[in-house]
């Protein structure tokens, strides 16, 4: 495993680090056997960093009992978790968050503790109004926190001023080849890296959109210069072609995925792309941006809509739509309104209560882009049809 070194503490970390926000599930819950045999492949073949957070639902739960299952195996990783910073109204609650986390973990301290989610300057300015910047000592004194960062979620101008606002240990930004202007984007990568802040990249694949298959005009290009066209392998190749990337994180829930993500880890080396590739990469961009049309990684933040839509699952749908071609895009949204499961919720559903639009991570203007949705996908009478069709099958 290609190891980077964490310039704040000298610690070698795998280039690859394991997101858990993705494990496997069954039947709903996260399937907790599966997601043992993933995370002791990846350990045995040298991924030292395991990323989870409070509010992934039954997520640290899962990984702490992983860890009580396999002695000696807490000592070979690095654990990341997140404080949910919307739920801390009194210093207090930043107690209970890591204590709770670290009960689920069934561990005494945790490695890499990042405030999560931040959106802007005011929201840490919030928290430093409650104490955090003194709780956050008296952790790290007590060897309940070993690093200290943040996850960012806002926009490019905010990035540096919060880099400056704190002696902080690490960030973690959004990071890939569509987004080199969104949120923190490449001018944040390099101002973290100016101050010697090490950087975690979430989202290398936007939440699986890259992983997809790429259009054709833009494999055309890519194989004119000797580049693989496999969507995976481009994509992480990209980001840990910078070098001041630290380590990338990646929501593998297959063994298959494991492997692929591994090999590639092991070849992509800092600054190993020409500057061939990187022209080819560039012109494959721009056609890949004409087909996905609104930038939601799949997170689910924005759930649940009190009025039944799954709001990724139709983004997802709308993309497919002109990525693929609109009768697969039609496919996926009755998919994703539920009409196979007897209850069916369309974008048209949408109330425009907003509920949504203030979680978002990635600003999405969400009810505006449901209209798209509905404009593109819902055909007239659709529902309706959907919905009697669903009545005669369930009877």
């Amino acid at each position: 495993m290609q190891l980077r070194t964490d310039c704040k503490n000298g610690k070698k970390l795998s280039a690859l680090g394991f997101g858990c926000m993705r494990f496997p599930t069954s039947g709903g819950r996260i399937d907790v056997d599966a997601s043992e045999k993933l995370i002791l492949s990846a350990v045995q073949r040298g991924v030292n960093y395991l990323d989870t957070a409070y509010a992934y639902n039954g997520n640290e739960a899962a990984l702490g009992e992983i860890l009580a299952r396999n002695p000696g195996l807490r000592d070979k990783v690095n654990i990341a978790t997140k404080l949910p910073i919307p739920r801390c109204q009194t210093q207090d609650d930043f107690d209970t968050y890591l204590s709770r986390s670290l009960e689920r973990l069934g561990t005494d301290h945790v490695d890499y503790y990042l405030i999560h989610n931040v959106t802007s300057a005011g929201a840490w300015e919030r928290l430093e109004e409650l104490g955090i910047k003194e709780w956050a000592r008296r952790q790290k004194e007590a060897g309940r926190i070993g690093q200290i960062g943040f996850s960012y979620h806002g926009c490019e101008a905010d990035f540096p001023t919060l880099l400056d606002s704190y002696d902080w240990d690490f960030c973690q930004i959004q990071y890939n080849y569509m987004n080199e202007h969104y949120q923190a984007g490449t001018a944040g990568l390099k101002a973290a890296a100016e101050r010697g802040i090490p950087v975690i990249i979430m989202e290398p694949l936007l939440g699986g959109k890259l992983a997809s298959e790429l259009p054709a005009a833009a494999q055309t290009v890519l194989e004119q210069a000797n580049i693989s066209t496999d969507p995976v392998r481009l994509a992480l190749r990209w980001v840990w072609n910078h070098p001041e990337v630290t380590l990338v994180l990646s929501g593998m829930n297959a063994m298959q995925q494991l492997d692929q993500n591994i090999e590639t880890a092991n070849a992509a080396l800092p600054c190993s792309l020409t500057a061939e590739e990187a022209r080819a990469i560039e012109i494959a961009r721009a056609f890949i941006a004409e087909r996905y049309k609104v930038p939601c990684t799949g997170c689910g933040y924005c759930l649940p809509c009190p009025k039944g839509v799954n709001i990724p699952m139709c983004f997802a749908a709308y993309n497919t739509s002109f990525a693929h071609g609109w009768y697969q895009g039609m496919h996926q949204y009755i998919a994703a309104s539920g009409a196979m499961e007897g209850k069916a919720h369309f974008a048209s559903d949408c109330v425009q209560c907003r509920a949504c639009q203030k979680k978002c991570p990635q600003h999405i203007d969400i009810p505006k882009e449901l209209i798209s949705v509905k404009r593109r996908l819902q055909v007239p009478g659709l529902p309706s049809i959907v919905r009697l069709g669903t009545r005669f099958m369930t009877r």
